[in-house]
C-alpha cells in the first residue's frame, strides 16, 4: 500500500517496503522561496504527518497593548455651509428715484461751444424761418432722403409712425414690429406708412431716435452705455427702483431717446447713478447683492408660459 511522504519537499507516494536510505529528496530546514530549487538532502521516506503549528495565545492585556499601538485620528464631522439665501424680489410698484447725474468736463465743455444748453440768437432766427435747406433730413422716422428742391415737397414720404424699441436684444419699430438684433439691420428697414416729408424742426419738434447702447456687468455692478453725443442734462432723467429702470435722454438738441428696462435682478437704489459725458451716458447700478446676471432684463411671463406650454405639448 502506497503512503504519502510529508517530508518537506517530497511529497510523493511511497512502499514502506521498498523505502531505502536514499529512496527521499526533501529539505530538513524551513522552506525558503527563492529560484524554485529542489530538494538538497536524501533520506527515508516520512508517512508521519508533521503536528499543526499552534497559534500563540494572545492575553487580553496584549490586545490592549496592541490596539494602542494603532494610529489614533481625531474624527471631525464636516457639515456643507448652509446656502445663502437670495435677497426676495422687490416689488415693482415701489416708489421711482430720480438717479443723481454726474456731469464730465467734457460734455460742459462741448455744451459750451454749441451753446445748446440754453440756446442762441442765430438758433432761434433758424428754426423761425421757413426756408428748407438743400441737403436737409426728413425728419420722420425711418426715412433718410434729403430735401433736392421743390420736387421733393410733393414726394411721397416712407416712413416708421411709431417709436423704436429695443427689448432683450431684439430691436424694432412699434408700429411694423419687425424684428432683428442687428442695428445697421434696424436702421436700415424701409418705413410701413407712406405720408409728406418732414424737413423743419419746427413742424418736427422732438423726434424719438434710436441709440446704440450696451450693457456689462461686474460682480457688484452692472453699467449700461448710452451712446448719444451732446446730452443735455437739464431736460434728460434716468429714474429706477429696486427691478424696473427708466431712460429718457435728449441730445444734440431736438433728439430723444426712450428705454423702460425690466431688470433681471435687484439694484441698490441709492448707491447707483448716472455719468454724462460728451459722447455717451453710462447708467452705473450698483447690484443689491454680488450675483452674475442672466441678461439685463427679465424675461416676459408670457413668453415663460409658453416656453412651458410648448415643453409640455
Amino acid at each position: 500500500m502506497a503512503l504519502l511522504c510529508y517530508n518537506r519537499g517530497c511529497g510523493q507516494r511511497f512502499d514502506p517496503e521498498t523505502n531505502s536510505e536514499d529512496a527521499c529528496t526533501y529539505h530538513p530546514g524551513v522552506p525558503v522561496f527563492h529560484d524554485a530549487l529542489k530538494g538538497c538532502t536524501k533520506g527515508r521516506h516520512n508517512s508521519e504527518k508533521p503536528p499543526e503549528p499552534v497559534k500563540p495565545e494572545v492575553k487580553t492585556t496584549e490586545k490592549k497593548e496592541l490596539s494602542e499601538l494603532k494610529p489614533k485620528f481625531q474624527e471631525h464631522i464636516i457639515q456643507a455651509p448652509k446656502p445663502v439665501e437670495a435677497i426676495k424680489r422687490p416689488s415693482p410698484d415701489e416708489p421711482m428715484t430720480h438717479l443723481e447725474l454726474k456731469i464730465s468736463a467734457s460734455l460742459k465743455q462741448a455744451l459750451d461751444k454749441l451753446k445748446l444748453s440754453s440756446g442762441n440768437e442765430e438758433d432761434k432766427k433758424e428754426e423761425d424761418n421757413d426756408e428748407i435747406k438743400i441737403g436737409t433730413s426728413c425728419k420722420n422716422g425711418g426715412c433718410s432722403k434729403t430735401y433736392r428742391g421743390l420736387e421733393s415737397l410733393e414726394e411721397v414720404c416712407v416712413y416708421h409712425s411709431g417709436v423704436p424699441i429695443f427689448h432683450e436684444g431684439m430691436k424694432y419699430w412699434s408700429c411694423c414690429r419687425r424684428k432683428t438684433s442687428d442695428f445697421n439691420t434696424f436702421l436700415a428697414q424701409e418705413g410701413c406708412t407712406k405720408g409728406r416729408h418732414m424737413w423743419t424742426k419746427k413742424d418736427a419738434g422732438k423726434k424719438v431716435v434710436p441709440c446704440r447702447h450696451d450693457w456689462h456687468q461686474t460682480g457688484g455692478e452692472v453699467t449700461i452705455s448710452v451712446y448719444a453725443k451732446n446730452s443735455l442734462p437739464e431736460l434728460s432723467r434716468v429714474e429706477a427702483n429696486s427691478t424696473l429702470l427708466n431712460v429718457h435722454i435728449v441730445f444734440e438738441g431736438e433728439k430723444e431717446f426712450d428705454q423702460n428696462v425690466k431688470l433681471w435682478g435687484v439694484i441698490d437704489v441709492k448707491r447707483s447713478y448716472v455719468t454724462m459725458t460728451a459722447t455717451k451716458i453710462e447708467i452705473n447700478m450698483r447690484k443689491a447683492e454680488p450675483m452674475q446676471w442672466a441678461s439685463l432684463e427679465l424675461p416676459a411671463a408670457k413668453k415663460q408660459e409658453k416656453q412651458k406650454d410648448d415643453t409640455t405639448d
